[in-house]
C-alpha cells in the first residue's frame, strides 16, 4: 500500500480506517490525515496495544486494501 496515495485520498480512506478501528475519534482521524506513523500511534493509544500488535494490524489492513483505488472525484 502506498501511503502517499492514502494521504492524498484520506477522506475516502478515513471510512475504512474508522470501520476497522472504531475507537478512533473524528478528531484523531483528522490528526492522522493519512500518515502511517500517526495512525499507528493513535491505534496504540486507543487500544492499549504493543507496537508489534499495532504493526500486525496495520499490515493486515495494507494487505486488505493494497489494491484499493479511490474513486476519482469529478
Amino acid at each position: 500500500m502506498n501511503w502517499d496515495i492514502v494521504e492524498g485520498n484520506w477522506k475516502q480512506f478515513k471510512g475504512k480506517v474508522r470501520a476497522r478501528w472504531g475507537k478512533l475519534t473524528s478528531d484523531e482521524l483528522d490528526v492522522i490525515a493519512g500518515k502511517r506513523m500517526e495512525l499507528a500511534g493513535k491505534i496504540q493509544e486507543a487500544y492499549s496495544l504493543t507496537k508489534e500488535e499495532v504493526e500486525a494490524q496495520i499490515k493486515h489492513f495494507e494487505v486488505e486494501y493494497g489494491d484499493y483505488k479511490p474513486a476519482k472525484s469529478k
